[in-house]
């Protein structure tokens, strides 16, 4: 919300409505946020079962989706707000990263209703929303730790105040939810092999020893191609054994690798940076082998921890309402002519630093 004063020196507050839309990836997703914490209609068309013939997303036929489901969506969340277009404040849409084609049905979308409304139109980073989905449910206190896994993403980031990123870590090969879904493929499991892969570890009594990659003893970076073939390696002997593959202790061996690193390295960044609050963002949020241990862990060390609820963990046109609401704030707005990018930078991304100083 915004303080305007009036010509007699009253201050007033102006409350923002935010029209938002993410299209990234497999997600068609529309959604109306006041004041970047209040959501008033949150609605995903999901492509899962289409995806899943081909065992993984399909960047052409993801795009085609999205066109077939925008109008709809769109008409359905600003409906279900009950916003009219004229109390409207902005047009927020993720302007990536993502998929190019994917992202660029959302963009048109969200152009032509900014032109449409009258309205001024926000290009919002997508991992800026999933850090900020928190912001949906509780309070972000600065300085904070985010730590970001999804399936395109894994990364430590920290924010000194609103809407100021710095990346202090990031995986050098595969992200998190990536390595999730070859392991699945590998022992077995159907796309989305995340939650499989989750689910079984959990429930495994069994567990196969796999290694832990470090890095360099000062680095806050993440390695996970080397565990994958780890995971492939133990699989293969396995069969030439003759034994039947135990996926579950596969599972749990893995997810307790990665978790453990996550876990290490997210505690010591709070630590180093003086973290007071250490977030936990994007689509492998959702793991619940990875917030059992995260809480566990935070609790013993006396640390602030913020998960957002499942619904927000991943891909949600709220996420990007919330984050979109801190250019709103400034009065940083996106000209009409915004492109995609896909490898747009969330440090680039951030609020101007201007506004602080």
């Amino acid at each position: 919300m915004r303080i305007h004063q009036d010509s007699k020196g009253k201050q007033t507050a102006e409350p923002s409505y935010i029209l938002a839309i993410e299209t990234s990836c497999d997600e068609t997703a529309v959604a109306v946020v006041k004041d970047g914490k209040e959501v008033l209609s949150n609605l995903i068309s999901s492509q899962i079962a289409t995806h899943q013939a081909f065992g993984g997303v399909v960047p052409e036929v993801a795009s085609r989706k999205h066109v077939e489901s925008i109008t709809y969506v769109l008409e359905e969340a600003m409906d279900a707000s009950g916003i009219t277009p004229d109390q409207l404040s902005a047009v927020a849409v993720t302007q990536g990263p993502g998929l190019v084609g994917a992202l660029l049905v959302g963009i048109v979308a969200a152009k032509s209703a900014a032109l449409a409304f009258g309205k001024p139109l926000i290009g919002t980073h997508h991992i800026a929303g999933h850090i900020y989905a928190n912001n949906l449910t509780d309070e972000i206190i600065y300085p904070c730790i985010a730590l970001v896994v999804s399936g395109g993403h894994t990364e430590l980031v920290l924010l000194e105040s609103p809407g100021r990123f710095q990346v202090i870590g990031r995986t050098r090969d595969d992200a998190v939810g990536e390595a999730y879904d070859k392991v699945a493929r590998a022992i077995g499991y159907p796309y989305p092999g995340g939650p499989h892969v989750d689910r079984a570890a959990l429930e495994s009594e069994e567990v196969i020893s796999l290694p832990r990659a470090w890095l360099e003893p000062d680095s806050y970076d993440f390695s996970f191609s080397g565990l994958k073939s780890a995971v492939l390696n133990a699989v293969n002997q396995m069969k030439m054994r003759g034994e039947t593959v135990n996926k579950g202790a596969v599972a749990r061996g893995f997810q307790e690798s990665v978790v453990e690193v996550l876990v290490e390295k997210a505690v010591r960044a709070m630590r180093q940076f003086g973290g007071r609050q250490l977030l936990l963002c994007g689509g492998v949020a959702a793991n619940q082998g990875l917030r059992r241990a995260l809480s566990e862990r935070c609790g013993r060390e006396g640390l602030p921890l913020l998960i957002p609820p499942l619904k927000y963990c991943t891909d949600n046109a709220a996420m990007i309402g919330a984050a979109a609401h801190l250019k709103w704030q400034e009065g940083q707005f996106t000209p009409l002519d915004m492109k995609a990018e896909p490898g747009l930078s969330l440090e680039n991304w951030s609020v101007e630093a201007a506004k602080f100083s």
